[in-house]
């Protein structure tokens, strides 16, 4: 259950309305990259983990990107709140404005309603987590753009300057859940049936250690 506190994350008060925007913006609302599929994506992978703590950041890093995904939607709104129709002709957002009026929908600034094709759920502790950190750096690129073509709209831009610190502060969140996890799952046995954790005379739980050692140091571990 979530407790619901009726503001926003961050203040939005857009004082000049700019349709051309919204048709921008909303692709971190509905995208590929966006705040529906992120929330999406980690509230779903947490079942998958194999600890409390990185289920936790799952469930965490989830719930927050549903108050990002309210503050887009609020972005969007405000942007067209009080435009005519024939604004948002102009704007080259006839098609939207037929579609959906002056509603928010999930799509992507090309005008691709959203799916779940974008998001990944794999079952497997490392590779979800892997996905999630380039889910992250892919959502602060988008904002980053999306900063480029706002430079004129202070109101706007604070916003998305604070969507996109958040999506960094996630990532080094993910990178530390998934050293927790390499660790928790170097401590079991990974296939049926070892003796001594050992495969064809190998000692696979002190390589993957090691490896992970390795990788901390900033060093792959091969020998060249």
């Amino acid at each position: 259950m979530w407790t619901y506190n009726k503001h926003l994350q961050y203040p939005i008060n857009i004082r000049t309305p700019n349709p051309k925007l919204a048709q921008v913006i909303i692709s971190q609302y509905g995208g590929p990259d966006g705040e529906l599929g992120a929330s999406l994506r980690y509230l779903s992978q947490r079942f998958g983990m194999p600890d409390q703590k990185s289920k936790a950041v799952l469930n965490d890093i989830g719930t927050e990107e549903l108050g990002h995904l309210e503050m887009v939607g609020t972005l969007v709104h405000q942007l067209t709140k009080g435009c005519t129709p024939q604004q948002m002709q102009e704007m080259g957002l006839s098609a939207y404005y037929t579609d959906h009026g002056f509603g928010v929908y999930p799509q992507s600034a090309g005008g691709f309603p959203f799916s779940a094709a974008a998001i990944a759920v794999k079952g497997d502790p490392i590779a979800d987590l892997t996905e999630d950190l380039a889910a992250e750096q892919k959502a602060r690129a988008t904002y980053e753009k999306l900063i480029d073509l706002c430079k004129d709209d202070p109101d706007v831009i604070d916003v998305l300057r604070f969507l996109r610190e958040r999506e960094i502060v996630h990532f080094q969140r993910f990178g530390e859940a998934l050293n927790n996890v390499q660790d928790k799952l170097a401590e079991k046995r990974w296939y049926t049936g070892m003796r001594n954790n050992t495969v064809n005379g190998v000692n696979t739980i002190s390589n993957l250690k090691n490896m992970n050692t390795n990788n901390r140091n900033g060093s792959c571990g091969c020998n060249y």
